[in-house]
Formats: C-alpha cells, structure tokens, sequence
C-alpha cells in the first residue's frame, strides 16, 4: 500500500473511469475495505500455522493478458520473486521440465519491494518460503483449462515446497 500505481487509472490503454480523480479519503476507505482485511486474513493464517509448528508456503496467484502494448507475450506462465527465490527456483525448474510450457523467470513482471506488497511483506518480511505465479489469462477463460493449472500446481508446489532450502538467516 502507498505505492503511486497502488490504484491504477490505465490499464494499457485503458482509462480506469473509477480510479480517475479518486480523493485521498476515497483511496483511504479503499484501503480499510479492501487492502487491510485481505492482508490481516494472510497475517493471521500465516500467524495460525506458525504456532502450530507448521512451516508455511505463501503463493500469490496472478493473471496476465496474452498481449501487452500489441506485443505478444511467449509466456505460459511466469515465476516471480524479489530477493528470496528458495521457492521459486525449484518451481521454476518443475514447470519448465513439464516440457510443454515457455515458464519466465520474473517475466512478465519482476516482483519489486515497490509493487508487490504481498510476497514482499507476508514471505520476505517473515521469513516464509513464497513465490509469485503469473499465468496467462487466455489458458484459464474456460474451467477446463483453470483445472488442468489447478492440477499442475497442486502437483507441482509440493514438490517445490519439499526441495526449497531452509529460510535465510538475516
């Protein structure tokens, strides 16, 4: 929260009608409403499998278009990480062994301390194994395809998870 783009009023080419003008007290209620709650629920879960001895994962889950600005975009999917990429490296390594994927490595974003509050904050700020997943929107539009990725992750992440190296110290 806080950064500049944090309510965006263009996507692409985009005008977001909503977000143009938007009064500081506007952004503010948004952030009560929406921001804080979202972040309390994953602070609290992550709190809740700590002191239960559990080593938790935190894996934030996007979407991206097929075409940004006219240019296509190769990716299937996209593996983001700032500093700590214990997760990431492995799941990175298994989705692209999967041998029918193009898997970009911060790609078709790189996760930042400035846009990217939740693996920042909740993994990196705590020390919790996290990684970022983009996957391109024209393979989850219909339920068959959301499946097929659902499946592949649930696969996938465990094994990530197992062979992810101990948190840093710091």
């Amino acid at each position: 929260m806080g950064a500049a783009d944090s309510i965006a009023t263009l996507s692409e080419r985009t005008t977001i009608p909503g977000n143009q003008g938007l009064a500081a007290g506007d952004a503010e209620r948004r952030a009560q409403e929406i921001f804080r709650p979202y972040h309390d629920c994953i602070r609290a879960e992550l709190d809740r499998r700590l002191a239960s001895g559990r080593a938790p994962i935190l894996v934030a889950m996007h979407s991206f278009t097929p075409v940004f600005l006219d240019v296509p975009r190769p990716w299937h999917a996209g593996v983001l990480f700032n500093r700590d990429a214990r997760l990431a490296e492995p799941l990175l390594g298994l989705l692209r062994a999967e041998g029918d994927l193009v898997v970009g490595c911060n790609e078709p974003y790189a996760a930042n301390d400035l846009c990217d509050f939740s693996v920042v904050h909740h993994g990196e700020g705590r020390g919790v194994a996290h990684v970022e997943i983009e996957i391109r929107q024209d393979l989850i539009a219909e339920e068959a395809g959301q499946a097929a990725w659902a499946a592949r992750l649930a696969r996938l992440l465990p094994l990530a998870a197992s062979s992810a190296s101990p948190a840093p110290r710091g």
